[in-house]
């Protein structure tokens, strides 16, 4: 009797070690992704998927191993997100403005006029985090485009410039005959406003103004701007603009990896996408701070204060824009009457909690703001 029960013992302790040695493997298995970027290199935008990249290693603990590749290493920075859809990448990063083309909402996640409704990059991300807007934007790529893809955001974008000119613009009718570059929604607004618009990637804008096949362009922010070489090849650098007040970057995993893999993982990526957005924005504040003075300081940048009728009729152009785009898609209309539903709460909170800035900044830098002395 007691032979048996040694027996029985030894094959319960047995088969125990055997499942717990079997979910020690599946704790250590390492999953590999490859991720291509839609941006150069070089390029400050890339500098969020490096930093994400280097978050998501540490915290798995070696579980997760990642090579990153920069635009146009695979495919072209147009065609990721049909690249991670199809497997070619496991997973990218890039910008909704970019798939505009694919469907108009896309436009609301990137380069939604008037932030929109007010709204700046902090209320923004509200919504995308805690109104729906995430929801939306995954619905979007899943159900509209039937793409076997999964979208976190990984940086919250700060309001765009206007942009960079040959000389000053003054008044929205010289706006007119300008080929300037813009992407997203904002193309269709400059267009609007009487702008002849063409889109590139970021990696061959400056080429297009040294050639003349452009006379303009917009692209994200000083420290963006920079890194692709614009202040060489123009020194009017006009703000701020309306065109695209905010938005925001996002990883886009394709659907089999990340079925793949297990919940712990899961949750460390989408902790390390919502860490990255916080620290990307306090990086931008940073680094666009410092980048705009060496611009205006070293290379002769001479910064020039939109004139307030641009960006009201801005906000015009875009709300034509917006109005035709809902009536011709209802997904369109459904995120825009999201978006306007928490902006409709949120910004006018903004407008009587939040203490003046301008007043305040006029108190304390009044006479000593390098940006303030030129306007057009």
């Amino acid at each position: 009797m007691k032979m048996k029960k040694c027996v029985v013992i030894l094959a319960v302790v047995s088969i125990s070690l055997l499942f717990l040695s079997g979910s020690v493997r599946a704790q250590t298995k390492v999953y590999t992704w490859k991720i291509q970027s839609t941006w150069a290199a070089g390029a400050f935008e890339h500098v969020n998927p490096k930093d994400l990249v280097a978050r998501l290693e540490e915290m798995a603990g070696g579980r997760l191993k990642i090579e990153l590749l920069p635009g146009g290493a695979i495919v072209p920075p147009f065609e990721v997100l049909d690249a991670v859809h199809k497997g070619i990448v496991d997973a990218g990063h890039g910008w909704p403005g970019y798939w505009v083309g694919k469907h108009p909402a896309m436009g609301l996640f990137s380069t939604a006029g008037g932030g929109t409704f007010g709204m700046e990059r902090e209320d923004f991300m509200s919504w995308v985090y805690l109104g729906g807007g995430l929801e939306l934007y995954n619905e979007l790529i899943q159900k509209e485009l039937k793409y076997d893809v999964i979208s976190f955001p990984t940086a919250g974008d700060p309001p765009e410039p206007l942009g960079w000119f040959k000389k000053p613009i003054k008044s929205v009718a010289e706006f007119k005959g300008i080929k300037f570059r813009a992407a997203g929604m904002a193309a269709e607004v400059f267009k609007e406003m009487g702008m002849s618009v063409v889109t590139l990637p970021g990696g061959e804008i400056v080429p297009a103004l040294e050639r003349g096949v452009i006379d303009g362009s917009e692209y994200h922010s000083p420290s963006a701007d920079m890194s692709i070489g614009l202040h060489n090849v123009r020194k009017i650098y006009m703000m701020p603009s309306v065109h695209q007040p905010t938005g925001f970057m996002d990883l886009m995993i394709n659907r089999k990896k990340w079925d793949e893999l297990p919940a712990d993982l899961k949750a460390i990526v989408k902790t390390a996408c919502m860490a990255d957005a916080l620290y990307f924005a306090l990086k931008q504040i940073d680094q666009n701070s410092k980048d705009l003075e060496t611009m205006v300081t070293k290379h002769g940048v001479n910064v020039v204060q939109t004139p307030n009728e641009i960006i009201v009729e801005m906000l015009k152009a875009w709300d034509k824009v917006a109005e035709r785009k809902a009536k011709e898609n209802p997904f369109f209309a459904k995120v825009l009457a999201s978006q306007k539903g928490w902006a409709g709460r949120v910004v006018p909170f903004r407008s009587v909690y939040h203490p003046p800035s301008e007043l305040i900044t006029e108190y304390y830098w009044k006479g000593v703001n390098p940006y303030k002395v030129t306007k057009p």
